[in-house]
This record gives C-alpha cells, structure tokens and sequence, in this order.
C-alpha cells in the first residue's frame, strides 16, 4: 500500500511544481518551496516501510525542491533559484520558531489536540533544524553544480544536469540529514539504513522528475497565467508598444 501511495504522491507533487509554475510563474515556485520544505519536515517526523526499506517520509518532498530550482535556473536563471532558496530557508525558520510558540502556549479544559502537537512538534524542532541546514546546503549546491554543467555543456543535455545535480546533493543531504536529526533518537546502525535507503529512494525519484522538468518546457512556455500585471509591468509594455 505505501509503495502506490508513494508513487500517487509523486506524479501529484510533481504535477503540482508544474501547475505552480503555469499559474504563478516563478513566483508560484518560490511559493512552491516554502510550501514544500514546511510540509516535507511534518512529513519526515513519520518513518514507514516502502518496499521493505526503512526511511522517513518527506522525500518526494524535498525532491520537489531540487526540480523547482531546476525549472527556475532553466526558465528565470541561477539568481532566480537562489532566491527561492533564500525563501525556503526564511520559511523553515519561521516554522521552527511557530513550533515553539504553539508548544509554550497552555491548552484549556477544551483542548483535545495539545497532545499531539507536542509529540510532532518537539520532535520537529531538532528534525526540523537539521533540515534546514542540509537543505540550505544541498539545494544551494545544487544551483551551483547544475548551473556549472550546464555552462560546460553550452545549455545541452538536460537530463544529465537535472540528475547529477539532483542526486549527488540529494544523497548527501541524506547522509547529513539522518545523523543530525535522529542520532541518539536512533542506533547509529538505523540512522545509516535510513540514509542508505533515502538515498536510494531519492535517486528513483531523481530520475523520475527529469520528465516533468521537459514538460515544464512544453506546457509552460507561458508561464504565470493568473498573475494580473502590475504597474510597473504594464507601463514598460506601454513604452515598447509607443517606441
């Protein structure tokens, strides 16, 4: 059951970096990531068994990160992934810091809930810390070794860009990840298996986003499609039609 509901959940996250992109631009992808990277450390509190493999939830997750700065670099340029780094980082902090003030906060004689807040968020926090900081690093990698090939290629061979990039940071966010946020938790022994298993998952899903990256190429040409044009866009377009 949880291998089809991990593919399910691939094809949808997927689907919904690009849905993103067509409606929002790169705008819906900055907000992709900061979505994505709160989610995906809800997410990876919850260990389950795919196929056999030990590993926390939240790969797909995260590895939607990698394709949306993979679609920013090829449509709006590295600054513009960057920035969408930038965004998620500010995204994580805020959330760790909302983690604690939901946990401080004294439940009344009506709460039902209190609970189980505390146990996903006490958790969270150090998971979460951890988190950040590989994802921080392994994205911010990734923008630079992605833009690096893509320099050394002249812009060709996507496919081999997207997953060397992908994979290379997305393993060893893995490794990073696992000992930061679950050692001590965990045996030592665990903590790799989990590494050793997220990274095999990942690189499966690495493979698997660079088709949505080529459609975000076919389907997404124009891009941002319910954003209404501000001010400033608009005169620009009303100096080039005057000139």
């Amino acid at each position: 059951m949880n291998l089809y509901l991990g593919i399910l959940e691939l094809f949808v996250v997927f689907s919904g970096v690009l849905v993103m992109d067509k409606l929002f631009g790169k705008y819906g992808l900055y907000t992709w990531m900061a979505i994505a990277v709160v989610f995906a450390n809800i997410q990876v509190s919850k260990q389950v068994d795919i196929a056999g493999i030990s590993t926390a939830l939240g790969n797909v997750m995260f590895a939607s990160t990698y394709l949306t700065t993979d679609i920013l670099n090829e449509k709006y340029g590295d600054k513009a992934s960057k920035n969408a780094v930038k965004i998620a980082a500010a995204a994580l902090v805020s959330y760790i810091i909302f983690a604690l003030f939901t946990q401080a906060f004294t439940p009344n004689s009506f709460d039902t809930v209190d609970t189980g807040m505390k146990s996903i968020f006490a958790m969270s926090v150090r998971i979460t810390t951890a988190s950040g900081i590989m994802f921080i690093l392994s994205n911010w990698i990734d923008v630079i070794i992605y833009q690096k090939i893509k320099q050394k290629t002249h812009g060709k061979h996507m496919w081999f860009r997207n997953n060397i990039s992908t994979i290379l940071c997305n393993c060893a966010e893995n490794f990073g990840f696992s000992i930061l946020a679950f050692i001590g938790t965990f045996p030592l022994v665990y903590c790799l298996e989990v590494a050793v298993a997220g990274s095999i998952i990942e690189m499966l899903i690495a493979m698997c986003d660079t088709p949505f990256l080529y459609l975000t190429g076919l389907f997404n040409k124009k891009s941002g499609i319910l954003l209404e044009k501000e001010i400033k866009e608009q005169s620009i377009d009303s100096n080039k039609e005057a000139a």
